[in-house]
């Protein structure tokens, strides 16, 4: 590759935006729901269910139904994002966003795989 190529390819890299934000994977076949935040959402669910595969998800009762239900049971959403580099504190942002994602959706006991949260 020749330096100038690079210096193109190296360019665009740079231009590449990152996204943070709050995701949830569904149960197609109960309705539950798990919902949690990313700092970089690319391939997050790539990620996701690579982990799930190799049953090392820290969420058990997800990772029970997972094995369960099988992958295609399941589907990936996004349910909020932002670019990453607009944002200053990205764990303080992602902690509101996914407070008002969790206080909406309701994500505990039947209704999803989170634990409530701790006032």
């Amino acid at each position: 590759m020749d330096k100038k190529r690079r210096k193109e390819l190296l360019e665009q890299y740079k231009e590449l935006k990152t996204y943070m934000g709050i995701y949830q994977i569904k149960n197609n076949v109960n309705g539950k729901v798990f919902i949690d935040s990313c700092s970089n959402l690319k391939n997050r669910w790539l990620t996701l269910k690579m982990h799930l595969d190799m049953r090392r998800h820290p969420n058990a009762e997800l990772q029970k139904d997972w094995n369960t239900f099988g992958p295609e049971a399941f589907s990936y959403e996004v349910l909020e994002q932002k670019e990453a580099d607009k944002v200053e504190d990205i764990r303080w942002e992602l902690k509101k966003m996914k407070k008002k994602w969790l206080e909406k959706l309701q994500p505990y006991e039947d209704r999803g795989y989170n634990k409530p949260l701790r006032e």
